[in-house]
């Protein structure tokens, strides 16, 4: 039964819970989220003929430090 007597809680108050609810599903979903990928593998954001372009950037401007210099000091 609904009571006919007057309102006991204000709209500010009624706001602050509501943010509050907010906040905390926010912070669950956060959780939640870090808790997956921890267990799931990491995936590559590679796409097809990314890594070209990549490698055509390297090549137009400056030249990137190469693997096959090998120290002759010994």
């Amino acid at each position: 039964m609904a009571s006919r007597g007057k309102k006991k809680t204000t709209m500010a108050k009624l706001n602050r819970e509501t943010k509050l609810r907010e906040r905390r599903q926010i912070k669950e979903a956060r959780k939640e989220a870090r808790e997956r990928a921890r267990l799931e593998p990491p995936v590559e954001d590679v796409v097809d003929g990314s890594e070209d372009e990549a490698q055509e950037e390297t090549r137009e401007g400056e030249s990137a430090p190469s693997a096959d210099i090998v120290s002759t000091e010994a």
